[in-house]
């Protein structure tokens, strides 16, 4: 009977600790966004795809607009820690909640604003217009 209360610590120095890259670390909480959106967890999909994490050394720092999703996506970390734990190899990962209430949101107002806004996106956007000659204005 005494044998059976015994308590097993598992000693954390055993655990990995391996070097990643921000790119692994992108790829991985897509994919766990995406298996939350699956299984139909979509607020907390939205949350992990809202705004690209930022690597620091071991430690994630994500930027979420108010403390309500900050409460929702802490409900939810553990299993995002686990989840990047165990892909990556490295137990050492910490997620930071950064709160930016003061999200400004750019809204294209005309045809013109809307192709600046493409082409700050994506630079090569004026070549594919040239190259096809399409007109903004038409």
């Amino acid at each position: 009977m005494e044998e059976s209360k015994k308590v097993v610590v598992r000693e954390t120095v055993d655990l990995p600790t391996e070097e990643f890259t921000e790119t692994e670390m992108l790829l991985q909480w897509t994919n766990y966004a995406k298996r939350l959106g699956d299984k139909g967890f979509r607020i907390m999909e939205s949350l992990l795809l809202i705004n690209d994490p930022v690597l620091n050394g071991t430690t994630i720092s994500i930027e979420l607009p108010n403390e309500g999703s900050k409460l929702d996506f802490e409900k939810e970390m553990n299993g995002l820690l686990g989840h990047l734990r165990g892909h990556l190899h490295n137990h050492n990962i910490n997620i930071e909640v950064i709160v930016n209430e003061n999200v400004s949101i750019k809204k294209a107002l005309n045809d013109q604003d809307k192709y600046n806004r493409l082409q700050e996106i994506n630079p090569n956007i004026d070549l594919l217009r040239s190259t096809f000659g399409l007109d903004i204005n038409a």
